[in-house]
């Protein structure tokens, strides 16, 4: 009768720890939920099947994958971003998001990994010897009505007095036609909605190394006070840079590397 109970027990314990009790447990798979604008093009937005893709959903979804974390994507209110990280109802803004100061003060940001620069495009062929913002002189000008262009050239009075005209469209595509058509020289747009465009309508355009205006940068942003998962994000989205991955979906997406390099 003592073997037989000392035989029970062996099998008990090896039935328990078989099922994973005690410090051989897996741990439960951790989640992140991203906020983001969901009409943001080509950063992340709907397709027609109503899912949300777009070149930061693909970094974030290759950084989570990284980490052995499920990804959720959550389209917030683009002026509410602040209290939504605050609240806990997400946490990172990964969604072409500016650093500045005054958001340096509520969240807490990853290294820029990205310019957010306005570049000159201009018809394939045909760079009419622009190479700085001076050269866009005596050239028929256009860019997008509300951009960060018009601001920029509103404010600059000299700038816009030195072009032959200047005009505004209310959407990039109406900008690119009128490019393609030659109603316009020159048009002034956010280097990555433009690329984006560019790579959607064939090889008609080219893209100038030429900066119009203040350079800002991108970054990720997480709760100020969580700085273990900003570091955590942070390094495997360095080993993303470092092994190409970062630049290989940057070129499926813009046709180019824009990925920021340190």
């Amino acid at each position: 009768m003592k073997k037989f109970l000392m035989v029970a027990l062996l099998l008990v314990t090896i039935v328990f720890a078989g099922c994973g009790g005690g410090d051989n447990a897996k741990p439960e798979e951790s989640k992140i939920t991203i906020g983001l604008d969901d009409e943001y093009a080509p950063m992340g937005f709907k397709n027609e099947q109503n899912e949300i893709i777009g070149f930061d959903v693909d970094l974030a979804k290759e950084a989570a994958k990284r980490l052995g974390s499920q990804v959720e994507f959550k389209a917030i209110d683009w002026n509410s971003k602040e209290a939504e990280l605050k609240s806990g109802r997400i946490d990172i803004i990964w969604n072409g998001l500016d650093i500045t100061p005054e958001r340096q003060e509520n969240m807490l940001f990853s290294d820029p990994y990205m310019d957010n620069r306005q570049i000159v495009f201009v018809k394939k062929g045909n760079d009419q010897g622009i190479h700085s913002e001076a050269d866009l002189a005596g050239k028929t000008v256009g860019t997008q009505a509300g951009s960060t262009a018009e601001a920029y050239v509103d404010k600059n009075a000299a700038l816009k007095d030195s072009f032959r005209e200047f005009k505004t469209y209310g959407d990039y595509v109406s900008a690119f036609m009128d490019l393609e058509n030659g109603r316009i020289d020159a048009l002034i747009c956010d280097e990555i909605v433009g690329r984006y465009a560019m790579s959607k309508q064939g090889d008609k355009f080219d893209a100038l190394d030429v900066t119009v205006g203040p350079v800002s940068q991108f970054g990720f942003a997480f709760r100020k006070d969580n700085t273990a998962l900003r570091d955590k994000v942070q390094k495997v989205f360095d080993e993303m840079v470092k092994d190409g991955t970062a630049k290989k979906i940057s070129e499926q997406w813009f046709g180019a590397d824009l990925i920021k390099k340190k």
